[in-house]
């Protein structure tokens, strides 16, 4: 009779709101056939304190170090930062988890190098849906995608492009377009924001193509996605409504769930969905 295999060993990047939810979940031996290893972040004491409580609290390393140590690695940390996690782990052959899937858009060079290296780079659907359907439709032929965005204004402040456009969101009483172009020209206006729309356009007709619109909107208290495809196969209507996390209003809580229902395939037996 053949063995287990040997448990996946786990790093996690950034011990914000979804970081240390990942975190705790693996520790606590939720995820069956996986172990929290090592960790980093900006304050090594404050991330100490975080994990105090863990039944094996990680040894806090470098950025860097993550990938000398771990299997897998889930980068939780602001765009800024991506390479410094990303590059090393891609180098050494490992399973890139990224949070910030936006950032991969100007290191669209480890996608080749991590062929290379035996690396892969795995984008969870964070706080999106119906990405299983769109990469599907686009085994065939999409002809359009658009996404809207509604967030309250919290949940925008401080976005790079409101702040090059002078435009402040402070006491708005009704929605407001704030940006309507590419996911390509989303992201870099708003960082922080919408990963979402990255990664969805990864998963259909690329970052160049897809149309993103995002609305600071004071009328809704959740992060509301919608968004419609149209392909040969089928045409898709989606919209998704997410509580923001505590932690952090840009964040919706179902980002850290999505993180872990992705590390989850990795070890699981029996995997639905594409």
């Amino acid at each position: 009779m053949a063995s287990a295999r040997a448990p996946l060993k786990l790093a996690v990047a950034g011990l914000g709101a979804i970081g240390l939810a990942v975190a705790r979940r693996v520790d606590a031996g939720e995820l069956p056939g996986m172990l929290l290893i090592a960790a980093a972040a900006r304050d090594h004491d404050k991330a100490r304190k975080a994990t105090a409580g863990f039944r094996a609290p990680p040894p806090m390393t470098t950025l860097a170090g993550l990938a000398e140590v771990a299997d897998v690695i889930v980068e939780c940390l602001p765009a800024a930062h991506f390479a410094a996690v990303a590059e090393p782990a891609v180098a050494n052959g490992r399973i890139l988890m990224p949070l910030s899937v936006g950032a991969l858009l100007e290191h669209w060079g480890l996608v080749a190098r991590a062929e290379q290296t035996g690396a892969r780079i795995l984008v969870p659907t964070g706080a999106l849906l119906g990405l299983d359907a769109v990469r599907a439709a686009a085994e065939g032929t999409i002809s359009s995608v658009r996404m809207v965005t509604r967030k309250p204004p919290a949940g925008l402040a401080g976005a790079p492009l409101l702040a090059q456009r002078n435009i402040s969101l402070a006491g708005l009483t009704a929605p407001l377009l704030v940006f309507e172009g590419s996911a390509r020209e989303a992201i870099a206006g708003f960082p922080a924001n919408v990963n979402v729309a990255v990664a969805l356009s990864l998963a259909g007709i690329g970052p160049d193509r897809t149309r993103v619109e995002i609305w600071a909107d004071p009328t809704v208290t959740h992060n509301t996605h919608s968004i419609v495809v149209t392909s040969n196969s089928s045409d898709l209507t989606m919209s998704i409504q997410n509580i923001p996390s505590l932690e952090n209003p840009r964040t919706g809580r179902i980002t850290a769930l999505s993180a872990l229902a992705a590390l989850r395939r990795l070890t699981a037996t029996l995997v639905v969905g594409t």
